[in-house]
């Protein structure tokens, strides 16, 4: 009888510490998974926003609203390693539009070592080609520029396959014009309503915010634009911080070349 019961209480000590024992290896593997999450999105005072700091090359972009921006400074800084390497610069809009900052800019930026950028904002309801002609009468691209880029992000009355008839025919010009492909801008949401399934051959610049470690897209992405709200020195208001999504050698080898 004693024998019986020694037996039962080994069997339920045995039980208790395999649940504990597996209980605790649980806990420390969701440990290490919520610490690797925490280490790949850090926070940086200085830039005020959580980085994304597995991504080799960071950048911002700007515009007129950005207003007077010290290049010198935005190159100089340099928190724990992450330095801003690239920026995109708004240089038109629709088919007469120029950002009254773009030449300051696109010089100012190149002198202090930063890899540019010129972007077109694009109006859905204006002739494609024409918007293609703007940016190209304004934008002079030289050796390791980026390639051109255009932003859009709204239909305004257009339906989507007028959109992307315009879309095209921009495309077309720019590319015909420059012998680069350009980049496509557009945030996650505009993209699943009026692009998905198209233009999947071209650079995807993708908008979605909050994301812990990248926009949650089912297509190749080339940059994303993390968050609208850091702070970069030489800079007066907030900017828009991107990542480039591979390492030095494909960042270089999709410059102009």
């Amino acid at each position: 009888m004693a024998s019986k019961k020694s037996r039962r209480r080994f069997l339920q000590l045995f039980l208790t510490v395999s649940v504990v024992s597996a209980a605790c290896f649980i806990f420390y593997l969701g440990y290490l998974w919520w610490q690797s999450r925490q280490l790949q999105f850090v926070r940086y005072p200085e830039f005020g926003i959580p980085i994304p700091a597995q991504y080799e090359i960071h950048g911002i972009d700007v515009s007129r609203y950005q207003q007077t921006i010290s290049w010198d400074l935005v190159k100089e800084m340099n928190v724990r390693d992450i330095r801003l390497q690239f920026a995109f610069i708004k240089a038109t809009e629709g088919i007469s539009n120029i950002d009254p900052y773009f030449k300051r800019n696109w010089r100012k930026s190149k002198q202090a070592g930063i890899v540019r950028g010129a972007y077109h904002f694009f109006i859905a309801t204006k002739d494609g080609r024409m918007q293609a002609q703007n940016f190209i009468r304004n934008v002079n691209l030289e050796s390791g520029d980026l390639p051109p880029v255009i932003d859009i992000e709204h239909r305004y009355s257009s339906k989507p396959d007028q959109l992307r008839m315009e879309l095209k025919e921009w495309l077309d010009v720019v590319e015909n014009y420059y012998h680069v492909r350009p980049i496509i801008y557009t945030y996650l949401d505009f993209y699943d309503k009026n692009l998905k399934g198209y233009f999947d051959d071209y650079p995807l610049w993708v908008a979605h915010y909050l994301q812990p470690h990248q926009p949650r897209i089912s297509r190749d992405w080339t940059f994303w634009q993390h968050s609208e709200q850091g702070k970069v020195n030489g800079i007066a208001s907030k900017v828009d911080f991107n990542v480039f999504n591979g390492d030095s050698i494909s960042f270089k080898g999709l410059l102009v070349p």
